[in-house]
């Protein structure tokens, strides 16, 4: 079996992160998390990288004269780790549309909310201003636009009233460290069919591969969510 590779990005405590050690790295299925890498020197996510031995890279924007130029070391830097995915888990800066074209179909989000509903920043805010009952969490290819791309996998998680008033749990309770995994493991498993199948999937013209799939829901939520992907090659 191959190894699927990923690289994550992070810019906080890295629970989500901690979500895909404790469920995916260095697992049966193949799949290892071969980078970590963050904006924020101090972020807790670089310490559970190293905890786990896994390689970290800190690019904090002051020390570049613009994102341009921080997403190109950004993706020289990621790029040596030869990822076949690379994974923003909570990271909280814009890429840039260079550093996107750089990795197509290869970089995923999770997002706290519904999408397309409340993209961007403050997505419990924006749901409260609304006036919605429940929120969700989805994950998503990036594109160049702001939690815009092709939805993977994304579900209702939890009522909003109980959103509101949620203190800090155990690692691996919130909703997104059930789904962030299944749809890394969901990709990982549709990469390998890629990789076997002969001949390959014609590409459109959009460079994305004209196979598309519906994914079943993860295992962790009652909801079955909406879900569509399309794998690009890498």
């Amino acid at each position: 079996m191959s190894t699927f590779r990923i690289v994550v990005l992070a810019s906080g405590g890295g629970t989500n992160l901690q979500a895909i050690l404790d469920q995916l790295h260095g697992g049966e299925e193949g799949i290892e998390v071969v980078g970590v890498g963050s904006d924020k020197p101090d972020a807790m996510a670089l310490e559970r990288a190293r905890k786990a031995k896994v390689e970290t890279a800190v690019f904090p924007v002051a020390e570049y004269d613009d994102r341009q130029a921080r997403d190109q070391a950004l993706g020289h830097w990621i790029e040596g780790r030869e990822p076949d995915l690379v994974v923003l888990a909570g990271y909280m800066q814009l890429l840039s549309p260079e550093f996107v074209a750089r990795f197509p179909e290869r970089v995923i989000n999770v997002h706290p909310a519904l999408l397309p509903a409340f993209p961007g920043i403050d997505a419990l805010q924006q749901a409260i201003d609304h006036g919605s009952k429940i929120t969700g969490v989805t994950v998503h290819f990036v594109d160049e636009g702001v939690d815009s791309g092709p939805i993977i996998l994304s579900g209702p998680s939890r009522s909003l009233q109980a959103a509101i008033g949620t203190r800090p749990r155990r690692r691996s309770t919130r909703p997104e460290h059930a789904l962030l995994p299944e749809t890394i493991r969901m990709l990982a498993a549709g990469r390998s069919a890629d990789r076997r199948a002969e001949p390959p999937s014609r590409p459109d013209r959009s460079g994305i591969n004209s196979r598309q799939c519906r994914l079943p829901p993860p295992k962790s939520l009652q909801s079955p969510p909406a879900s569509r992907c399309r794998f690009g090659g890498r």
